[in-house]
């Protein structure tokens, strides 16, 4: 048995049912869950003070593609729409190695780990040169973070009227058989898993509607669950008009793609009639807003999702899209959109906090045991500290998180284990990571 004492935090945001904030409060930990949170608790266990900091539950990333980490700032892809953005990139993918997509995937989760983020899914979504889930699988386990990778696809190629390269994309039937292999293998349903895996093929512009069937089917046999891309930017909604005769979200209904298991990533074009559906369905929307942001893609109609009531997270997106990886960036995109979009009152600080944490674990399957500081939940906890620079001057602690700073964490803890300490990380060197890319780097771009 290990008992760990987190001490004297300026404020514990619970984020529990009535979204509780104790002040001079302690949670103390034992074998990687909360077992009390409360003033004055004791351990025989280490203690870790908390004094001048904000506790929060760890942030959720519900959408990322870590590989992309590897190709931030292309220049020929800075300012190019989606479609054209992919059709820049996907030849500078297709050159990456099984060790480059490792590399990109620590770098990636290393990032977020230092911005809060305790639980990150990644849609990877090609495998080129040899590439497997596996490669990102082992680096989620290197850096200490939960994981949720899904095994994307591409089937439809340039040469049958799809977006993606013939060279990157793969049969319809190996897709599925890998599929059963990776859910086989790494997908652990217990509570506390570490991993979790997803089927994703990427988009309706890259897979045929058959594999999207198919892929519904293999997910609800297995019991995992579904990602992909869904009503990204107008573009999006053109070509599902013209090639299947109806908007994204009749897409996705009539092939099974609706439902608590399900969750889209962006749907910054959703109209009424697919928000409504999303809201009785419980189909979940992973909100990427910087990376909309950065591909013109426009703003996403999230007043009026959490407003109907669809589950809702936010996701950073791929790091050649955003380009930075941090959570708690996008949590305060998000609050800023909408107030530009719809009044300052829009969106509260603590409603996109509330996003970030609870939203996440909902979407992901996991809101019985994520998302809030309270007993019997995971001891995942992200420690901010509030006494320096960025902070200096706020009246609120908990709103400076998301309006003003710290924009990384002084601790995290994931499955009550610490992941970073004092600022740095504690299962690999920074420099390291770095010193791989940069390696990776210079290969890919020669």
């Amino acid at each position: 048995m290990t008992e760990c004492l987190l001490q004297n935090a300026r404020t514990v945001v619970t984020m529990d049912a009535a979204r509780r904030e104790l002040v001079g409060a302690d949670i103390l930990i034992r074998d990687g869950t909360i077992l009390a949170v409360g003033q004055g608790l004791s351990t025989d266990g280490r203690i870790l003070s908390a004094q001048g900091c904000v506790v929060t539950p760890g942030l959720i990333n519900t959408h990322h593609h870590l590989y992309q980490t590897l190709t931030r700032t292309v220049p020929s892809a800075q300012d190019a729409l989606l479609f054209g953005w992919l059709q820049t990139l996907y030849p500078i993918w297709a050159r990456m190695t099984p060790e480059d997509v490792r590399s990109a995937t620590a770098v990636g989760l290393a990032e977020l780990a230092l911005t809060g983020c305790t639980l990150s899914s990644d849609h990877l979504y090609l495998f080129p040169n040899g590439t497997r889930l596996e490669d990102t699988i082992e680096a989620a386990e290197e850096i200490g973070v939960r994981f949720h990778p899904t095994r994307g696809a591409m089937s439809i190629g340039e040469s049958a009227g799809g977006l993606p390269p013939d060279s990157l994309v793969e049969d319809e039937a190996a897709i599925l058989d890998d599929c059963i292999r990776v859910v086989d293998a790494f997908h652990d349903p217990s509570p506390g898993a570490m991993v979790q895996v997803g089927l994703a093929p990427c988009s309706p512009f890259s897979v045929s509607r058959e594999l999207m069937r198919d892929a519904a089917l293999l997910a609800r046999d297995k019991g995992v669950r579904l990602h992909t891309h869904l009503a990204e930017n107008d573009e999006d909604v053109a070509y599902s008009l013209a090639q299947f005769g109806c908007r994204p979200g009749q897409y996705a209904e009539d092939l099974g793609w609706t439902g608590a298991d399900v969750w889209h990533a962006h749907c910054v074009k959703l109209d009424a009639a697919e928000i409504d559906l999303f809201a009785r369905t419980k189909t979940g929307v992973a909100h990427c807003p910087c990376s909309n942001c950065r591909l013109g893609s426009g703003i996403a109609p999230v007043r009026a999702m959490r407003d109907a009531g669809v589950p809702l997270a936010l996701g950073v997106d791929g790091s050649a899209s955003n380009d930075a990886g941090s959570l708690i960036a996008e949590a305060r995109q998000s609050m800023l959109l909408q107030r530009v979009q719809n009044g300052a009152d829009a969106m509260a600080a603590r409603e996109t906090l509330e996003i970030a944490t609870l939203g996440g674990a909902e979407v992901l399957g996991r809101a019985t045991e994520l998302g809030q500081i309270a007993p019997g939940f995971r001891a995942d906890l992200a420690v901010w500290d509030v006494s320096g620079l960025e902070a200096a001057g706020a009246w609120d602690p908990v709103a400076a998180l998301v309006l003003s700073g710290p924009a990384r964490v002084r601790d995290l803890m994931v499955e009550g284990r610490l992941v970073v300490e004092g600022g740095a990380l504690t299962n690999v060197n920074e420099a390291r990571l770095v010193a791989d890319q940069t390696r990776a780097l210079a290969r890919v771009m020669a």
